[in-house]
C-alpha cells in the first residue's frame, strides 16, 4: 500500500505527520516575499523538512489508515511496517525514494538518509488558489512634449463654451426685470381736490374652517396596537455567521460508514456533516467553527473522545 496519499492529506491540516520507524515530516509556514532582483511575488508556503529522530509511532498517520480502509489499528500499523521495511531496503540499495508532491530521499555517502523537499508543492491552505506572478518595476520615465499650439486652442474653445453659456443668462437677468412689476414705483398719485374721500380699500374676510372640529380623538391603545401590528410585520434579516473551520472526526471510503458514524454522533448531541473529498473519500464532520482559534478550541475538547480529529479549512 503507498501510505504518501495519506501522509499529503495530513499535512494540510497538522504541522508534524510521523511515519513510525522513518522519520516526520515538518510543515514550516514562510511568509509571503518578494525577490527585488527578479521582481517576483510568491505567496505564503509550508515547506516540508524531514526530522529521522521523529520515529515514534504517535497514533496519526496509522489511525488514518486504519480508518480510510475500515480496518484494525493493528493491520494499519502492520501495513506502515511493512512499508518502512521496503523503503529502507530500497535506500540501503542505492535507489532514489520518491514521495510524490513531497520530496525524495537518498542515501549519502556516509549511509544517512538525505531528504530533497519538492519546492512547488505547497500545503499552506490560506494560500489555495495563488500562484507566483512577476512585477517589474519602471525602469525608466518618459517625458511627453507637450505642443502648445494645441493647448492654445483648447484654451480658446472653453472661453467659445463659457461666453456661449453666459451671455444667454446675461440676456435673461436683464430682460426678466423689465417685463415685471419689480422695477415700477410704489408711489401711488392721489387727486389735488381736497372735497374728494378716499374711499377705504376693503378686503373680503374668507371664513377659515376649525381644524379642531374635524378631528377625532383616537384612544392611545388603538396606537399601540398598530404600532405593534406594523412591528410584527417587520422582517427581522437573520445574521448567518460563516462556516470556515469543519472539525473531522472521520474520513471513509465507503458512505455508509460515513452514514454510520454520522448517526453515532446525533446520538451524542452533535450536528455532524458529510463532506465529499475531491480523493473519492467521505469526512465526516462534528462541528463547524467560524474561525480557527475557535476550532482549535473545540477540537481540544473532542479529542477525549476521537482522538483522530482534524481541522478541516472550507473556504
Amino acid at each position: 500500500m503507498d501510505i504518501t496519499l495519506y501522509i499529503r492529506e495530513l499535512l494540510l491540516g497538522h504541522d508534524c505527520v510521523i511515519v513510525p520507524g522513518f522519520g516526520g515530516f515538518i510543515g514550516n509556514y514562510v511568509s509571503a516575499r518578494i525577490d527585488k532582483s527578479t521582481g517576483d511575488f510568491f505567496p505564503p508556503t509550508k515547506q516540508i523538512s524531514f526530522n529521522k529522530n521523529l520515529n515514534t509511532n504517535d497514533g496519526l498517520l496509522v489511525g488514518k489508515i486504519s480508518e480510510a480502509n475500515e480496518i484494525s489499528f493493528n493491520e494499519a500499523k502492520e501495513v506502515v511496517s511493512k512499508y518502512v521495511t521496503e523503503l529502507h531496503k530500497r535506500l540501503n540499495n542505492g535507489e532514489t525514494a520518491v514521495f510524490e508532491h513531497i520530496g525524495s530521499f537518498v542515501n549519502n555517502n556516509e549511509g544517512n538518509v538525505q531528504f530533497e523537499p519538492d519546492v512547488k508543492a505547497n500545503y499552506c491552505l490560506g494560500s489555495y488558489g495563488l500562484e507566483p506572478f512577476q512585477c517589474l518595476p519602471v525602469s525608466k520615465r518618459v517625458i511627453v512634449p507637450i505642443d502648445k499650439s494645441a493647448a492654445r486652442k483648447v484654451h480658446l474653445r472653453k472661453i467659445i463654451w463659457r461666453a456661449a453659456v453666459l451671455v444667454p443668462l446675461l440676456v435673461l437677468l436683464v430682460a426678466v426685470p423689465l417685463k415685471t412689476d419689480v422695477s415700477k414705483s410704489k408711489i401711488e398719485t392721489s387727486t389735488l381736490n381736497p372735497l374728494v374721500a378716499l374711499e377705504p380699500e376693503y378686503k373680503p374676510v374668507v371664513d377659515k374652517p376649525d381644524l379642531t372640529e374635524n378631528v377625532i380623538a383616537t384612544p392611545l391603545v388603538e396606537a399601540s396596537d398598530a404600532i405593534a401590528e406594523s412591528l410584527e410585520e417587520t422582517v427581522v434579516e437573520e445574521i448567518v455567521v460563516p462556516i470556515r473551520y469543519q472539525l473531522i472526526v472521520g474520513s471513509f471510503m465507503s458512505y455508509g460508514n460515513a452514514q454510520r458514524q454520522v448517526t453515532t454522533l446525533i446520538a451524542k448531541g452533535f450536528t455532524p456533516e458529510i463532506i465529499p473529498a475531491s480523493n473519492g473519500f467521505y469526512r465526516v464532520s462534528a462541528i463547524g467553527c467560524p474561525d480557527i482559534e475557535t476550532a482549535r478550541l473545540r477540537r481540544r475538547n473532542l479529542l477525549s473522545m476521537f482522538p483522530e480529529t482534524w481541522i478541516l479549512r472550507v473556504n
